[in-house]
């Protein structure tokens, strides 16, 4: 059984009180479980699903921090017993549904607690996943309540997103938004279904919203050698680069197999000359600055 989040919580898979590469800054980072997308090439995947409380997982955990509970209607439950978990991870490689059993539940009085203890050290909040905007309530009345905090209202608000929410939602959170992170993972629609099981017409109309809104923080391109058209597209791909506000970033990412499972694990990795081959490719079209991968593994 799924569970949902309500209007005044999250699911979160994972929070980093302090990073440097989710936004400019140093920032806190919350991770929502629960994506719309199914990319082969996710280096998250536990972050996808929901918990369907099968029980895979308990007899894997070295620890004893899982077990399971049967409820009044009989249907049963993982329990996750955080005061004895190692972080192993353990549960997630083991897990069939691309889901994690460590999930909590933040109310936005927590979540500002939290904030509110680390916020004299930050530069401002991300919101990513999974795919963040599916709990956009909970994004809304968050963002909402961090600008008008004297204490917090000098935190920038972000989100890293696939690009799937529609112009409204968009046009629902830009006035307490001050930047976003979209991805763009294929040109071809037929690609863009391959790899993620949806086209990108959401996507490219989220870039655009966003840009017109001066709310576009960053647009990043994946390469995946032989398998992602971004290369064999690239005139398409730089003439609408071309189009978005100079201040808006492009980052490069190199495919990798860090986290990834599947059919992907059997796909080349993009080296550094390939990567530097691509982006030689794509500035002779855009002739703009593109942040390159630092780390290749």
């Amino acid at each position: 059984m799924s569970v949902k989040p309500t209007q005044n919580q999250a699911l979160v898979s994972r929070i980093l009180t302090f990073s440097c590469v989710d936004g400019p800054g140093n920032r806190l980072v919350v991770f929502l479980q629960g994506c719309n997308f199914d990319c082969i090439t996710c280096h998250n995947p536990h972050t996808i699903n929901h918990c369907t409380h099968c029980g895979d997982c308990v007899k894997s955990c070295p620890s004893d921090a899982l077990s399971i509970h049967t409820q009044k209607n009989d249907q049963q439950r993982v329990i996750w017993h955080a005061d004895k978990c190692t972080h192993c991870d353990r549960c997630i490689d083991v897990c069939p549904d691309k889901s994690n059993p460590k999930i909590v539940r933040y109310g936005v009085d927590e979540m500002l607690a939290l904030i509110r203890k680390h916020h004299f050290f930050l530069n401002g909040i991300t919101i990513s996943g999974g795919e963040a905007t599916l709990q956009l309530p909970f994004i809304l009345s968050l963002f909402k309540a961090i600008k008008s905090d004297p204490e917090l209202a000098h935190l920038t608000c972000f989100i890293d997103s696939n690009g799937s929410l529609s112009r409204t939602g968009w046009e629902r959170v830009s006035p307490y938004l001050d930047g976003a992170m979209i991805d763009l993972k294929a040109w071809q629609s037929d690609t863009h279904l391959w790899l993620v099981g949806r086209d990108k017409h959401r996507v490219i109309d989220t870039i655009d919203y966003l840009a017109t809104q001066n709310k576009l923080h960053e647009v990043r391109l994946l390469h995946i050698p032989g398998k992602s058209d971004l290369d064999t597209e690239v005139d398409a791909v730089g003439d609408y680069l071309k189009t978005l506000p100079e201040g808006v970033k492009i980052r490069l990412n190199a495919f990798q197999h860090h986290g990834v499972i599947g059919e992907a694990l059997t796909w080349e990795k993009c080296s550094e000359s390939e990567m530097n081959r691509f982006h030689e490719l794509l500035f002779s079209k855009i002739n703009r600055t593109m942040q390159l991968p630092t780390v290749y593994t």
